[in-house]
């Protein structure tokens, strides 16, 4: 039977269409107008919903992925949950690689729908045999009729965020958008919605925000890959030590590095003074964004870009003993 207009046909069909909110105490003193895309109203809690559906949709296209086949995925933990939601309401099984230093949260939450998760460590390189990378790229070998979907180098990922994050940033903002602020990781949603805001107005800013440790923004600033910069840091969901396929760095102005601590704090304070409970990188998104705040003008509009939701966090970030156990608190 047809549905009525307001009835959805399954879960995927809320994906998208996120609110953007004006930012009003933390940034009361910068002279600019500061919005957040709030990606946690997304059905998985994150933005990474967006190009798990859409990675799912062009794998199916291109007979990568059959009926009743496994997704492999290696992921902090979004990535999987948003893959994990698609395979429910289309019928696969999901594997999922991740790394010690991710959330217990994010590995239960991806058991509670069905996922099958195997934990790496994470201090190793990513031609390690024993890192997330290269036990997924091992499972698919193994495993009949599954496909490894690598985000880092799916181009698709980058796709996702052109056809529906840039197009909905560039709406709701009314085309006033001056500058973009997000958090980097795989280079998908940066790249993705900066190409698409650039192509409207190529005067747009935009700002990739990184930790300490990171080696995206000496690539960025030197055009090297050289792993001695790459050194351990606590923040989850951003930050490489290697540069995925999805990146196009001539869509971005600047990299701002951001320390765990400043970013773990900043998430705390986003909570407790705009009401937004959001997860590690969006605190680090603003916090980049205050340390560039003599950047700004008075006409500025600013859209910051909110990842996933404090729910994958309240065991660490949200956590006074988590935090002083780190020197946070």
């Amino acid at each position: 039977m047809a549905l009525p207009p307001m009835w959805l046909n399954n879960i995927l069909e809320t994906i998208g269409n996120t609110p953007l909110i004006k930012l009003n105490k933390i940034t009361a003193a910068l002279p600019a107008t500061i919005l957040a895309k709030v990606d946690y109203f997304n059905p998985g809690n994150s933005i990474k919903d967006r190009m798990a559906l859409k990675m799912i949709e062009v794998a199916e296209a291109e007979g990568k992925l059959k009926p009743g086949g496994t997704i492999i995925e290696c992921t902090s933990g979004n990535t999987g949950m948003g893959l994990a939601l698609v395979a429910i309401v289309k019928g696969y099984k999901c594997i999922f690689t991740t790394t010690d230093k991710q959330s217990k949260e994010k590995m239960d939450i991806m058991k509670a729908v069905g996922a099958e998760v195997i934990v790496c460590p994470t201090n190793v390189a990513p031609e390690d045999p024993k890192s997330y990378y290269s036990v997924a790229r091992k499972l698919a070998a193994e495993i009949p009729n599954s496909f490894f979907f690598n985000q880092y180098d799916n181009l698709a990922n980058r796709q996702a965020h052109y056809e529906s994050t840039g197009p909905e940033i560039w709406k709701q903002s009314e085309g006033k958008i001056t500058h973009l602020v997000c958090t980097a990781g795989t280079g998908g949603t940066i790249t993705g919605t900066a190409t698409y805001l650039k192509e409207k107005n190529p005067n747009i800013k935009v700002w990739a925000i990184d930790p300490i440790g990171s080696l995206l923004t000496h690539y960025f600033e030197t055009g090297i890959e050289d792993h001695a910069y790459v050194q351990p840091y606590i923040a989850e969901g951003f930050g490489e030590d290697f540069i995925p396929k999805n990146y196009d760095m001539s869509v971005i102005d600047h990299f701002e590095q951001v320390s765990d601590k400043d970013g773990a704090l900043m998430t705390r304070r986003l909570a407790k003074e705009e009401g937004l409970f959001c997860g590690y990188s969006a605190g680090s998104c603003l916090q980049g964004l205050l340390q560039l705040k003599d950047q700004l003008k008075p006409s500025d509009v600013v859209v910051c870009i909110f990842h996933d939701h404090g729910s994958r966090y309240v065991g660490k970030v949200f956590n006074d003993d988590w935090m002083k156990s780190k020197g946070f608190l």
